[in-house]
């Protein structure tokens, strides 16, 4: 703001209001904030649904296992299936049972379209599906 005395009368008058520079600079100093600040929040969405995936994928586990001590064998059906075994996977994500028996199984987890990878975990003798290598640790690709 700026004040500027007018050569007529003496009396003093106020313009109020930004320039066009001004308002340039403003608006580039936001691109420039909005330029850092999207590639970072982007990502945060993935990572949440992979964290669902991993998360899952540990339920999962504690389920079979309360499965195994009713029937001595591990479930090997379609999730969900409330009716028979309890677990419900999270809104968007899609847990398949790969293999089942009475001595192990594997399971993998996807949430297609939101990500395009994959978390699988094994158990006992199932073969292990990559990129797990070690039992009963859930690992994503």
């Amino acid at each position: 703001m700026w004040t500027r005395r007018t050569a007529r009368n003496g009396i003093s008058r106020s313009h109020q209001g930004f320039t066009l520079i001004e308002l340039l600079i403003v608006v580039v100093i936001i691109g420039l904030l909005a330029a850092i600040a999207i590639p970072k929040f982007a990502n945060t969405k993935e990572k949440a649904v992979v964290s669902a995936m991993r998360s899952d994928l540990r339920n999962l586990a504690t389920a079979q296992e309360s499965y195994w001590v009713e029937n001595r064998t591990y479930y090997a059906g379609v999730i969900p299936n409330l009716a028979v075994f309890q677990f419900q996977p999270t809104l968007g994500v899609t847990v398949s049972m790969v293999t089942a028996t009475d001595a192990g199984w594997s399971a993998r987890a996807t949430a297609l379209p939101l990500t395009t990878e994959q978390c699988v975990i094994f158990y006992g003798v199932a073969p292990p599906i990559p990129p797990a290598i070690a039992d009963a640790a859930v690992a994503c690709s």
